[in-house]
């Protein structure tokens, strides 16, 4: 039996963690978790506005999912990837059932960031060229190539120029690269921007663009309408692969199964990962369309992994779909955000000088926090932090809501079947916690 009390030392003496500097931090201890809720080391409650990082989407310790996980340990925990077995066929005919007509074969990863590797290293092969086009402002993974493919500041570390990546500014309107007072406008400008981008790189040389279809970690800025579409005819015509990466605003997130379907463009390649199946058990996958499946029909594809469609992981999807499917849980997804988190976020927005924009759907929303209305100065640099922000922060856990912070951000991000309640209390400990925020405005 694992000894609870020592979690914490333990963890200090011997843990290594994720992009923080190890003496600098004091990680809350997590005893247990259901539905939309954590408990704390000291059986304090907090209600769960990250999904942890975006991916339980339907809520800690489903009884329905835990239930398929122990039922596929007791037949098969683990099998070599090159044997078929039954969790991985059917997560595979259910995942491209839901990603649309001509995404036939899922290539099954370990998570997201080894997706992304492996939907460049399709496109390359399937194109014969090198570089890959992304956003400033975007995530797609740690890992060397997905970590170059990055946008946002946790790329630099790891930036030698070598990865045959190129970034482009992507559409956002409130922080408008291209002088924009429209949507219209930041869509036609931003499209101009990509093909002046493709046209010097040389479309010959280009083997995807791979964008977010809602990017999400760095700000969770839905496109505006067009854009997509451009990006699509962009690709058409150059031979260029569209990558769709959906690893966390897939499998629901946004009120759609996956995100790109808002926007009625259909991708040559799609990530996706967390949501799949609430992170019960790493996974992820890259869904694959025919012509590029074609590609290594008689052509051996060079890569793999040692756990690719694992049993535990894969009937873990099996069961996640299903019981998104018999709940509801996407279209609740999008009832929530157009009942609860857009009118409430819009009224919080009005009361409070320090939120600059609310922008979201479903349940993918994000508040810009700032210190100044008018020049849009963020309440956190661009990269960093501050202690407006952290003592925002820590006013809304002292009530005890859990939020996702990211620069000057606070993103509302819960499961997807989180019950009303419990999203109007968290709003309300958020308005109440954003008078801190208030305290460091300008005037």
């Amino acid at each position: 039996m694992i000894d609870e009390s020592r979690a914490f030392e333990l963890d200090r003496q011997h843990v290594f963690h994720s992009w923080s500097a190890q003496a600098q931090i004091s990680p809350m201890v997590i005893t247990r978790a259901e539905g939309s809720t954590v408990w704390d080391d000291a059986g304090k409650d907090y209600l769960d506005f990250t999904s942890q990082l975006v991916f339980t989407n339907i809520g800690h310790q489903h009884p329905t999912v835990v239930a398929a996980i122990q039922e596929q340990a007791a037949a098969l925990c683990t099998i070599a990837p090159q044997f078929a077995n039954a969790a991985r066929s059917e997560a595979a005919r259910l995942i491209t059932e839901l990603a649309g007509d001509g995404l036939d074969k899922v290539f099954f990863t370990n998570g997201g960031a080894d997706a992304v590797e492996h939907a460049i290293r399709m496109a390359r092969l399937h194109t014969g060229r090198t570089k890959v086009l992304s956003t400033y402002r975007s995530y797609h993974g740690g890992t060397h190539l997905a970590v170059n493919v990055t946008g946002d500041p946790r790329r630099w570390a790891s930036d030698n120029g070598s990865a045959g990546t190129v970034h482009f500014f992507g559409p956002f309107l409130y922080r408008s690269s291209f002088h924009a007072t429209t949507e219209e406008e930041e869509c036609a400008r931003a499209l101009e921007h990509l093909e002046q981008v493709v046209a010097l790189e040389g479309p010959g040389n280009i083997a995807a663009i791979i964008l977010e279809s809602i990017p999400g970690t760095a700000g969770i800025m839905p496109p505006p309408p067009g854009y997509l579409a451009g990006v699509r005819e962009l690709c058409d015509r150059h031979g260029i692969v569209y990558i769709a990466d959906e690893v966390m605003a897939g499998f629901g997130r946004s009120g759609a199964w996956f995100s790109f379907q808002h926007y009625d463009v259909q991708p040559d390649l799609v990530t996706f990962a967390k949501g799949v199946n609430s992170g019960y058990v790493p996974l992820g996958g890259v869904v694959i369309s025919g012509p590029i499946a074609a590609t290594f029909d008689d052509r051996a594809y060079p890569g793999g992994l040692t756990y690719s469609g694992h049993p535990l992981a894969c009937a873990a999807a099996v069961a996640t779909i299903g019981a998104m499917r018999e709940e509801g849980m996407v279209e609740n997804a999008a009832r929530l955000g157009e009942e609860v988190f857009g009118p409430r976020l819009a009224k919080i927005a009005d009361a409070h000088p320090s939120v600059g924009e609310v922008r979201g759907l479903g349940a993918f929303w994000a508040l810009e926090l700032v210190k100044d209305p008018a020049t849009r100065e963020p309440l956190a640099p661009y990269g960093g932090t501050s202690d407006a922000m952290n003592a925002t922060v820590a006013a809304a856990k002292a009530e005890g809501l859990l939020p996702f912070v990211n620069f000057n951000r606070i993103h509302v991000v819960p499961p997807l079947n989180i019950a009303d309640d419990e999203a109007h209390r968290g709003l309300d400990i958020l308005d109440r916690a954003l008078t801190v925020a208030d305290s460091h405005v300008a005037g």
